[in-house]
């Protein structure tokens, strides 16, 4: 097949002209080779791109996907703006229940809800008029608040003891309010939440478009806690490969909560990261190291300066994630680690500073590192693991690190271009579906650090501002690097997967501020054209 009439943009190689236009053909699911000027010859499989530019598709590094495609499927509560309309949203969903069904929502956000004056606890979820076992799920994915029937399953789930207190809400009286964080949320996730495969394939099959729609043709997702089961995980979403209803690569990450569970797999299984399918890979082993800024979770080395009482939690010692690393390592696992707080971020980098953990040839990963430090850029600089950025994060959130972040710090939040700098590897990446699904937006995000308004003038933190090239990169070859397949994607050369998309703007043409706007307009995977706006 013959792609002609398109423009080229490939980040980070120099092009004497932006206007030039090639015809790229494709052979075998590859890029077989690229020619400058209009296709001339008599080829009856010819396709004309108009001269939208051509450019590697994208390739997300952190998101949850299937639980994205569940907020499509089960009942999505963010757009409730009242208590008085989520009761109503409830019990309207749920007006016909099933014997042992629980009620199950995600998104609400009720520090917004002007009809009352405390967040959802317990107590308030005996006014909606459904059944007794309930779960709602905060926007961010970090908080819960589940009833009081729910509750009662859950004191009787000794390994639940293990999650740190602080991740427990009490009222006055020292008792659990129905409120849980972060590593909390999860557990009750893993252990309640044992979806059917059929479900789960149906969730995915519901997110798929919306991929496509922006270009993302990989993706590497850590989905367990929406399941319950990795094995049950691996089987929807490689049943969809069987049935030719996979367009995209993943990358699918196991979360451990601790060394049974990573035992757990590793004697059960001898697929390592990588190994897998054509299309469904073994990805990392994901641990969480802290929690979120937000809820002052996040692990940090100085207290936050808008609750001076609190530091955050660290969720395992270090002798005990040392224990981790070694042991996945061992197993020739890569390890992605949850880690917010630079206190949580020094935790990580003495793990892979161990020369069993063989950092360098596992490609180990940290996500987020929203927040650093000189020292802690100095370290990262030797060990060089890839650090997982969010830069849609910006966009919601620069107004508030001063409440989140020490004075001197603020200037190390979200440092991408320092990391760069330093030759640390930096991919782009979503946390699907709590940034933005975008690439294009997170992209802006990167270039600017300007919020979707064009605010603040000029950038947060402006010095951390990245090129345009380099934000591409972080979204195409550098994932492909984490999935060992940097010779085979995420570049428009030769020899390369025909992963690619045609926009409707060349990305070096825009104004910095009009990033946030180019168009997908063709998303192709493997040579096939699987979106057309």
């Amino acid at each position: 097949m013959i792609i002609d009439n398109v423009r080229l943009y490939q980040a980070k190689i120099n092009q004497n002209d932006l206007n030039d236009i090639f015809h790229i053909e494709l052979e075998n699911e590859k890029i077989k080779s690229i020619i400058p000027g209009r296709y001339q010859g008599n080829d009856q499989d010819l396709y004309d791109a108009k001269e939208h530019v051509m450019s590697a598709s994208f390739n997300d590094s952190h998101m949850h996907l299937l639980r994205y495609g569940l907020l499509k499927k089960e009942l999505d509560l963010t757009q409730v703006s009242s208590w008085a309309e989520m009761k109503e949203a409830v019990e309207y969903y749920y007006k016909e229940m099933e014997e042992g069904q629980w009620v199950f929502g995600k998104g609400f956000d009720d520090s917004k809800f002007d009809d009352i004056d405390h967040l959802l606890t317990a107590d308030d979820l005996g006014e909606i008029n459904v059944n007794d076992y309930m779960y709602f799920m905060h926007q961010d994915g970090h908080e819960c608040v589940i009833s009081h029937s729910a509750m009662n399953l859950l004191k009787q789930e000794k390994d639940f003891e293990k999650e740190p207190d602080i991740f427990k809400e009490k009222n006055s009286d020292g008792q659990w309010n129905g409120r849980f964080k972060d590593t909390a949320v999860h557990y009750i996730k893993h252990h309640f939440w044992g979806r059917p495969v059929k479900d789960a394939k149906q969730a995915l099959l519901n997110a798929f478009p919306y991929l496509l729609k922006y270009g993302i043709t990989s993706v590497h997702t850590d989905d367990i806690n929406f399941m319950g089961s990795y094995e049950k995980l691996w089987q929807a979403y490689t049943e969809l490969e069987d049935e030719s209803k996979l367009p995209i690569d993943v990358m699918l990450h196991h979360y451990i909560f601790d060394k049974e569970d990573l035992l757990r797999y590793i004697n059960r299984s001898n697929l390592r990261t990588g190994d897998g399918t054509q299309r469904v890979k073994v990805g990392a082993i994901k641990i969480f190291l802290d929690g979120t800024q937000r809820l002052h979770t996040a692990a940090m080395r100085n207290p936050y300066p808008d609750q001076p009482d609190s530091d955050g939690t660290l969720i395992y010692s270090q002798s005990e994630l040392d224990e981790l690393v070694s042991i996945a390592a061992e197993n020739d696992m890569q390890v992605a680690m949850h880690a917010i707080g630079d206190r949580a971020v020094e935790e990580a980098i003495v793990a892979l500073e161990q020369e069993n953990a063989r950092t360098s040839a596992l490609k180990h990963r940290i996500i987020h590192a929203q927040t650093l430090a000189p020292d802690l850029i100095q370290r990262l600089k030797t060990i060089k693991p890839y650090i997982e950025t969010q830069p849609s994060f910006l966009i919601s959130e620069w107004n508030s690190k001063e409440q989140w972040t020490p004075k001197d710090l603020l200037p190390y939040c979200d440092a991408f271009n320092s990391l760069m700098r330093d030759q640390i590897p930096i991919t782009l990446s979503s946390d699907l579906p709590i940034g933005s699904l975008n690439p294009m937006e997170s992209v802006y995000a990167a270039v600017t650090r300007m919020d979707l308004g064009e605010q603040p003038d000029g950038g947060w933190m402006p010095q951390e501002r990245i090129s345009v090239d380099d934000a591409f990169h972080g979204f195409t070859s550098a994932p492909a690097e984490l999935e060992f397949k940097e010779k085979v994607k995420g570049k428009i050369e030769s020899g390369y997967q025909a992963d690619f998309i045609l926009l409707n703007k060349h990305p070096l043409e825009a104004q910095h501020k009009d990033l946030k706007d180019i168009t997908v307009m063709e998303t192709w995977s493997k040579g096939k054209q699987v979106f057309k706006k």
